[in-house]
């Protein structure tokens, strides 16, 4: 036997060469921060997975089906999350509030945009960091109490985080179900060939020294 066909089959197939947007923002609340440290990276593989590499072996139905459930749920979210900061906005017009907070520590958020829904989800990020900013002035202004802003927060913050675990849930099962139809292995390479888990991996890598920070600020709940 030569020693190419020796090689594990992985060795053999090359990288996909995938477009891709790349976008920096720069994010300024915890909530948003966490929700990129916790749910961003695994979220963008599977968001992959559901646009790219589960058509790659030929599910389309199901991969359209999951597509339509994803979508409607970043939509409702969007709408949610645009509706109370409307609804904060006005309060903080109300109160004759011009006045918008700096932070302490804001981050620079890199986003790898490899799908649509990818960018659909980016934007419910800077969505819930604008809510964010808005909620926390009306704190500083005294116009709503501490503990008022410390549920809020926690709950929109779990809110993205919900659905991106619902996402990666759905994602999971669809590739089960490819692994049960023969199909695993493909879907297996694909990813790996995709990048995104090397690059899932280098990134969270590199704010371990952010996460350690974060961590420190998280037992007091805000």
């Amino acid at each position: 036997m030569s020693e190419t066909a020796s090689q594990p089959k992985s060795a053999l197939r090359r990288a996909i060469s995938r477009p891709i947007f790349e976008r920096t923002f720069s994010i300024n609340s915890e909530q948003a921060i966490r929700v990129i440290r916790d749910s961003y990276h695994r979220l963008m593989v599977s968001l992959y997975a559901i646009d790219v590499i589960l058509r790659i072996i030929g599910r389309e139905e199901t991969v359209d089906e999951i597509e339509s459930i994803v979508g409607q749920m970043i939509a409702e979210c969007a709408e949610q999350l645009q509706q109370e900061k409307m609804r904060l906005e006005k309060l903080k017009a109300d109160n004759g509030i011009t006045e918008t907070p700096t932070y302490t520590h804001p981050r620079e958020f890199v986003a790898k945009i490899a799908s649509p829904q990818i960018a659909q989800f980016v934007e419910l990020i800077r969505l819930l960091d604008q809510l964010m900013i808005v909620m926390d002035t009306l704190w500083l202004c005294q116009v709503i109490s501490n503990k008022h802003c410390i549920e809020a927060r926690y709950q929109w913050q779990q809110r993205l985080q919900r659905l991106a675990n619902k996402i990666v849930t759905m994602e999971r099962r669809a590739h089960q179900a490819a692994y049960e139809q023969g199909h695993g292995e493909e879907v297996r390479l694909a990813r790996q060939e995709s990048g995104l888990l090397d690059e899932a991996a280098k990134l969270t890598e590199g704010e371990d020294s952010v996460v350690d920070e974060i961590d420190s600020d998280k037992a007091g709940g805000q």
